[in-house]
């Protein structure tokens, strides 16, 4: 075989190994968080007695509308995780065909409930489930996080040497 087609042929070759893949289409990864704590004084909102509980369990339900041509594909899911040391839950969605951070923001939610405490003290629902959000635009692209409001749990008696009356 002539040396330069043999030259050209293995040029084009390793050209084409270089040469980048096309890139997907930009799906959103999306993650949805929040955070569990013990609220001691049972008045609903987070004081100096209060504490972020660990090993908490709760319920996320979320439903994403993808918007895929000619289509109106719905993806809907529930999930349990675990609250970890400074009682924050999270879920991690990989990329998903259709989804993008602006769509996905106006046309999805996700709501978390409370269910199971990790404390024998402190296992009285408070809060318990949650459909407020807070879409955050991430700074890397196409990365959507939802911040549901928090969720807590109360002891059974209310400690009025902590709390006053």
């Amino acid at each position: 075989m002539n040396p330069i087609i043999v030259f050209l042929l293995s040029f084009l070759f390793i050209k084409t190994l270089s040469l980048e893949p096309e890139p997907a289409i930009n799906n959103a990864q999306i993650i949805v968080m929040g955070l569990v704590y013990c609220d001691i004084c049972s008045n609903n909102s987070f004081s100096r007695h209060s504490y972020f509980l660990p090993g908490a369990e709760v319920q996320i339900d979320c439903n994403f509308r993808a918007f895929v041509p000619k289509t109106r594909e719905q993806i809907q899911f529930s999930v349990n995780r675990t609250t970890d040391k400074h009682g924050v839950y999270r879920l991690e969605i990989p990329s998903v065909d259709g989804i993008a951070c602006a769509e996905a923001a106006i046309a999805s939610s996700c709501q978390a409930s409370l269910v199971r405490s990790s404390s024998t003290s402190c296992n009285i629902p408070g809060y318990s489930s949650t459909a407020d959000e807070i879409a955050i635009k991430s700074r890397h692209p196409n990365l959507c996080i939802y911040s549901l409001n928090p969720l807590n749990f109360r002891p059974s008696k209310r400690d009025p040497t902590l709390c006053g009356n």
